[in-house]
């Protein structure tokens, strides 16, 4: 969310950054909104500063036996009261008014984010890994997976498109997988394991961005919380309205959660196999940070998402997100794309990115800088680290054999009970 106030001093800036969103000059509507509520506000002070000079002359009057002026004055009073109580309805709209407008808008990109429509504007920013030659015709996880264990025949009788049943051992490489990217991040790279709710309000859905702008994109429950559609929304909530201690910063955090998306943005899109399902694993990464330090925390989020796919040898590429691929809530993002050899093209498995204060003024998540009085926003970051079920296709189609089998990586070897291979069913 943005704040007003830095609206209010450039406007043209603003302008500036919402165009390479692209998008239309905002700034003149948004400062009409805040002069309206700022004089709505500013008359409320009169008035009340007015009530007060009365309500004492009142005193005045009766205390000289001047019946007809108290009674003048207390009329006076009483209007006032009326007005005021009008003038605070209408400036509590006005606020919720700019508040909406505020909210409906993007962050605005960082100068070294490029300037482009689509993932066309994507930059490539470097490679990892060497794709195999397999010597025969590599599968899809879709045509390859069902004999091992994909069962998306099941997984649609029981609910629908887009889910996917997992047997025997497809289903333990799975939760090995998941395994592996917890112990690694929270072990090694040093973001603490929690295990926050799945089910969250719309406070903590609004804070991190989905809302309500993307509410089609959520499922929603009967008595009306949200499932998460990320880690990410438990995770950096858990700073919503609190002065976090500057001692406490960078806060990293990582959780396995089960996500739930409706994808109702992506119609007709993947709909063969796991790329794109409506309930599917996901190691998140979160960091509440230092504003100086986010920018260095930003890479190191990356470079430990990058770690789980050199330790598996998928090969990839990081993505530098152009301004019009970005996230909502983002204000730099590096996507890394892993090769899947059934496709024949790199595929996104993970998004790292640069919130800045951007969430934290949603949630009124803050920090006392040292040595000064006031407070300020922290910035948060998030990522994946990774999506799980993108990495058991990624294993899938880089692992497999001729013979219709796939090699355990040898990383997962101890999560698998040392199982080195997938067999037929």
């Amino acid at each position: 969310m943005h704040d007003i106030r830095v609206i209010r001093d450039d406007p043209a800036a603003f302008d500036h950054g919402l165009a390479r969103r692209g998008l239309g000059p905002t700034a003149s509507a948004l400062l009409q909104l805040d002069e309206r509520r700022r004089a709505l506000l500013t008359e409320v002070q009169t008035l009340q500063a007015r009530r007060n000079e009365a309500s004492k002359a009142i005193g005045q009057a009766k205390a000289q036996k001047d019946e007809a002026a108290a009674a003048s004055l207390m009329a006076e009073v009483a209007a006032i009261k009326d007005r005021m109580a009008a003038l605070d309805h209408e400036s509590g709209h006005a606020q919720a008014e700019l508040d909406a407008a505020l909210a409906a808008l993007p962050n605005i990109p960082v100068a070294d984010v490029p300037v482009g429509e689509d993932e066309e504007g994507n930059i490539e920013q470097k490679r990892w890994g060497t794709p195999r030659d397999f010597g025969f015709a590599a599968k899809d996880h879709a045509d390859l997976g069902p004999p091992l264990g994909l069962d998306f025949e099941a997984g649609a009788a029981l609910s629908g498109a887009r889910f996917t049943v997992l047997r025997g051992a497809m289903a333990r490489l799975h939760r090995a997988l998941g395994q592996y990217m917890l112990d690694t991040q929270s072990g090694t790279n040093g973001y603490v394991e929690t295990a926050p709710p799945l089910l969250v309000r719309d406070e903590a859905v609004f804070g991190t961005g989905q809302l309500p702008k993307f509410a089609e994109d959520l499922f929603r429950t009967t008595d009306g919380r949200w499932l998460i559609p990320t880690a990410e929304v438990s995770l950096t909530n858990l700073v919503r309205e609190q002065i976090v201690p500057t001692g406490a910063l960078p806060m990293r955090l990582s959780a396995l959660t089960q996500c739930f998306r409706s994808e109702a943005g992506a119609a007709g899109r993947d709909t063969r196999g796991l790329i794109r399902q409506h309930q599917f694993e996901k190691v998140e990464l979160v960091v509440i940070a230092h504003p100086d330090d986010s920018d260095a925390e930003h890479e190191r989020m990356t470079r430990a998402a990058e770690g789980i796919l050199e330790a598996l040898e998928l090969p990839y590429r990081r993505m530098l997100l152009c301004s019009g691929d970005m996230g909502f809530t983002a204000r730099k993002t590096f996507d890394l794309e892993v090769w899947l050899p059934g496709q024949q093209r790199y595929r996104e498995i993970s998004s790292c990115s640069n919130c800045g204060d951007f969430q934290a003024r949603r949630m009124d998540a803050r920090f006392r800088p040292e040595g000064e009085k006031g407070t300020a926003f922290v910035h948060t970051l998030n990522g994946s680290g990774l999506a799980v079920g993108r990495t058991l296709v990624a294993v899938l189609e880089n692992y497999q054999e001729e013979d219709g089998s796939v090699t355990v990586p040898a990383v997962l070897r101890p999560y698998m009970g040392g199982l080195d291979r997938l067999a037929a069913l």
